[in-house]
């Protein structure tokens, strides 16, 4: 039976099933429900991989080789960007390393669309919502104003990029005062080639390809600038992506 939106309907599921008419692979599928009393609940597909936020933060897991972590990028990139040029455009509004799973082949797909919004239509320019989200990596026009927008996301997505990059948390308040918070702390070196390299996840050891994290951290950083029309379109994220694909190393085991 296809699960579609007038099926699940109170307390905001219509929002989270709707999404399920999309029927792409980059997007965690719906495969069923159910209603009893006041009980809801939603079946996903299972990841068998987890989150890309256990696998970076992990003490037990085997951390993420460089090609790994660029296949996670494209993938996330490429979900996000067939939300935001969908025929309905979706702004997912709380996108974080813990809302990307991953398959057995760790092809990263987007799940828990629980804030997920309707992006603006015709002229308007943002949709005003409650703010809401996760600290650390919402927009700072976003937490400021409550204005939503397609670009909201592609900062979130900057911030996804440097925890990629660094392997550090969003953040951290075990870190001195001036690097509890990956954005504010990164962005200043992201231009500068000798400090990035500095900063790359040192259980890397290494193995990464030079040039391609200098073009990461450009990224990252286009990403975050303060004012968001200056972004890059999440199409856009995608191309740059594309040429710093390599032939994934796979960890042999995802347990030591």
């Amino acid at each position: 039976m296809e699960i579609t939106a007038s099926k699940v309907i109170g307390n905001g599921w219509q929002r989270l099933s709707s999404l399920d008419n999309f029927h792409i692979p980059i997007l965690v599928k719906l495969v069923g429900y159910c209603c009893e009393n006041e009980h809801r609940m939603l079946i996903y597909e299972f990841m068998p991989k987890g989150s890309v936020e256990s696998h970076l933060f992990s003490r037990v897991l085997i951390p993420l080789p460089w090609s790994i972590r660029m296949k996670i990028a494209l993938g996330a990139a490429k979900g996000l960007a067939f939300l935001h040029e969908a025929e309905k455009p979706v702004i997912y509004r709380d996108f974080k390393t813990s809302n990307i799973l991953l398959d057995e082949e760790f092809n990263a797909k987007l799940s828990d669309f629980g804030l997920a919004k309707a992006g603006p239509v015709g002229e308007k320019s943002h949709v005003s919502t409650r703010i809401m989200g996760t600290y650390g990596y919402a927009a700072p026009e976003y937490i400021m104003t409550g204005h939503l927008t397609a670009m909201s996301d592609v900062y979130s997505y900057g911030v996804v990029l440097l925890e990629l990059l660094t392997g550090r948390k969003s953040l951290d308040r075990s870190r001195p005062a001036r690097e509890q918070t990956l954005a504010d702390w990164a962005f200043p070196l992201l231009t500068q080639k000798k400090k990035v390299l500095a900063i790359v996840d040192p259980r890397l050891a290494g193995e990464y390809p030079v040039k391609a994290v200098h073009k990461t951290a450009m990224l990252a950083y286009h990403c975050l600038n303060k004012n968001p029309k200056a972004r890059p379109l999440m199409r856009d994220i995608v191309a740059s992506l594309d040429p710093l694909q390599a032939p994934p190393v796979v960890p042999q085991t995802a347990e030591s």
